[in-house]
Parts: structure tokens; C-alpha cells; sequence
């Protein structure tokens, strides 16, 4: 288990370990192939760290707003989503960091949340009360009737939302 701290770092509970980087608090984490741990932050940066011996090995920059949300695909492939009212998500690999580039679909709204399911669907939600699903890059669906931000969520074993 793993926890961000407001103090702009990131401890482990398997073995107790302070991982500091972030130079701001840290907002949402996620845990990636190979034993890895992605965290991100006020900071605008996104910083993969091993959860072996807490190493950090790369930050992800880009962002121009607080990275709010995270998920790492069964490939590697690492979404995230920030504060910035573009409403876009960034692509990274996981390989040596390196943007794959953006995924555009929320106007005009900051994307709050992502998840992802086993065959890689993406699902991201936004200060614009919908969400939206993803396949291979591609914006394949809007899921709406929220009445206020979508926050969290979640996606079962099955792959449903």
C-alpha cells in the first residue's frame, strides 16, 4: 500500500519508506507493471518511482496545471489528467517516459478521474459531468447524466464501468 502526503511525498507501507520528489502535494497515485509506483502532483509533474527500493527513476513533464489523475495500462502505457481546463489526456511510456502524445475529448473541463479496464478500454471523467471511454486512442463513447463532476470511478474484473 502506498499513500501521498499533503507534504509533497509518497510512503510505503510494505516496507516503510518516505519517497520525496513531488515539491508540492501529492494528488493521486497509481501502480504500474515491473514493480513500479506512479505519483502526481501540484507540482505538474508525474514521477515513477520503484516499489522495490523506492528509486525514483523518471518524471513525466508536460503538464501545465496539477496532475489530478492516473492510470497505467497492462502494456505500461500511462494516462494522466490535469487541473487544466483543455480537458486533454497525456500518453506516456512507460519504456523512457517519452509523451505518445494527447488524448482530446473533454472541452472546455478538467479531467478528474481515469481508470482503466484489463483490455485496455480507458475511461476518464470530468468537470463537464460526463464520461468518456476510450479504445486504441480513440474517443468511442459519452457516457452521460451527472449532474456535477465525475470524481471517481471504478471498473470491475469484467470491464464494466
Amino acid at each position: 500500500a502506498w499513500d501521498g502526503r499533503w507534504e509533497g511525498y509518497i510512503a510505503g507501507w510494505r516496507a516503510p519508506q518516505k519517497l520525496v520528489a513531488h515539491t508540492d502535494c501529492v494528488i493521486t497515485l497509481a501502480l504500474g507493471p515491473n514493480e513500479t509506483v506512479y505519483s502526481g502532483g501540484e507540482d505538474k509533474t508525474v514521477r515513477v518511482w520503484s516499489a522495490i527500493d523506492g528509486t525514483h527513476l523518471r518524471t513525466l513533464e508536460g503538464h501545465t496545471a496539477m496532475v489530478v489523475a492516473l492510470a497505467v495500462g497492462g502494456d505500461g502505457t500511462v494516462y494522466s489528467g490535469s487541473m487544466n481546463p483543455e480537458g486533454s489526456i497525456r500518453v506516456w511510456s512507460s519504456t523512457d517516459g517519452t509523451s505518445l502524445g494527447t488524448l482530446e475529448g473533454h472541452p472546455d473541463a478538467c479531467v478528474w478521474v481515469l481508470a482503466i479496464a484489463a483490455d485496455g478500454t480507458l475511461f476518464s471523467g470530468s468537470s463537464d459531468s460526463t464520461i468518456r471511454v476510450w479504445f486504441d486512442g480513440e474517443h468511442v463513447r459519452t457516457l452521460r447524466g451527472h449532474t456535477h463532476y465525475v470524481t471517481a470511478l471504478a471498473v470491475g474484473t469484467h470491464g464494466k464501468l
